[in-house]
């Protein structure tokens, strides 16, 4: 059979090829498409598929992948999430077959090896607050230790984590115009104010603003740092009377800062409350904790990307969840990366 790819020219990079782990098959697929439509409006005639791989698990517990195609001299992309809503497979779990799948691609001798993660994992553990590990560093040596020589996210927590890769690159990608985008094309935005839910999600609310034309209003909250996802106290800086309010943020886990700020909005007398997140986790209760936010007339609508698939039975049975693809951003970035084109066109 012969291999799809991207027919490589004088001075590109080697046959494009991508494989995925167990919980980045779906999301890989979406990609694989996407690329497809990016070949059809060029020169290359030939469809592009998934390389095949296999990741084993034994019985206690240990993960193996398997390349079953020849890689050798190929830009090879690995894509996994590695919160995967739809199995029972743990973080760690996906993390350890990302890092055997990275190796068993350095192993068959890849050119470049891309690891395409659309969540950082350990991304709220990259500074010491008491006597405890920078995790977020560890993952990146992972990875660059594995064999990655570069690493594609979307919209990682912290800023800082660009710093703790020494031989890889990290590409952070960003999943506000695709959000800002859909927003314009789906809601009303008269009467409409950018609201940050912290003081942390201020620089992204005012890219919103300054893309929607609206004003800017903050949450100040104090979160209480002795106990979990607690939030001791909120203020608003900012009017937000009888208008309408998006909440973009980079994650929504627990929900409870979400839900604790429409509260505040709705007494100072918000109208519809919008949220928008690059990353819907959704973790614990928060299904049901939003649910009831929906009905109390707190929240209108949750707009979150695929980079956290909840699958259709979740969309269907929460009216409340809007899900965007932002897949088609991560094909073009693949593809402008293996042509030497610019990514930071795509960024702006």
């Amino acid at each position: 059979m012969v291999k799809p790819s991207i027919s490589k020219k004088r001075g590109e990079r080697g046959a494009l090829s991508i494989s995925a782990c167990a919980s980045g098959q779906v999301f890989a697929q979406r990609i694989v498409d996407h690329l497809n439509e990016i070949l059809r409006n060029g020169n290359d005639l030939l469809p592009f598929r998934l390389t095949e791989s296999e990741e084993i698990q034994f019985a206690n517990g240990e993960i193996k992948t398997v390349i079953k195609e020849n890689i050798r001299g190929d830009d090879h992309y690995i894509v996994q999430c590695m919160d995967d809503p739809l199995t029972r497979r743990s973080i760690n779990d996906n993390l350890m077959a990302l890092l055997t799948a990275v190796n068993a691609a350095f192993q068959s001798d890849a050119d470049s090896i891309t690891v395409v993660i659309p969540q950082y994992p350990y991304s709220r553990q990259e500074r010491k607050k008491t006597r405890e590990g920078i995790t977020a560093k560890q993952i990146a040596q992972f990875l660059e230790v594995s064999g990655a020589n570069r690493v594609i996210t979307l919209d990682v927590h912290a800023e800082a984590i660009m710093g703790f890769f020494s031989t890889a690159k990290l590409e952070d990608l960003h999943a506000s115009r695709t959000l800002i985008n859909y927003f314009r094309d789906h809601y009303e935005a008269n009467h409409l104010i950018i609201t940050s839910a912290d003081v942390g999600g201020a620089e992204k609310a005012r890219f919103y603003s300054k893309e929607l034309h609206t004003d800017l209003a903050i949450v100040d909250k104090a979160r209480d740092y002795s106990r979990s996802s607690v939030v001791e106290s909120m203020r608003l800086v900012g009017d937000v009377r009888d208008k309408h309010v998006l909440i973009p943020d980079d994650m929504v886990s627990t929900g409870g800062t979400i839900v604790n700020a429409a509260k505040l909005l709705k007494d100072k007398g918000a109208r519809d409350i919008y949220v928008a997140c690059s990353l819907p986790f959704f973790n614990g209760d928060a299904e049901e904790k939003l649910g009831r936010a929906y009905e109390d007339g707190l929240i209108s609508r949750i707009i979150g990307t695929d980079a956290v698939m909840h699958g259709e039975n979740f969309i269907k049975r929460n009216s409340w969840y809007d899900e965007v693809s932002i897949a088609p951003l991560f094909a073009q970035v693949i593809y402008n990366i293996n042509a030497k084109r610019s990514v930071s066109e795509l960024l702006r």
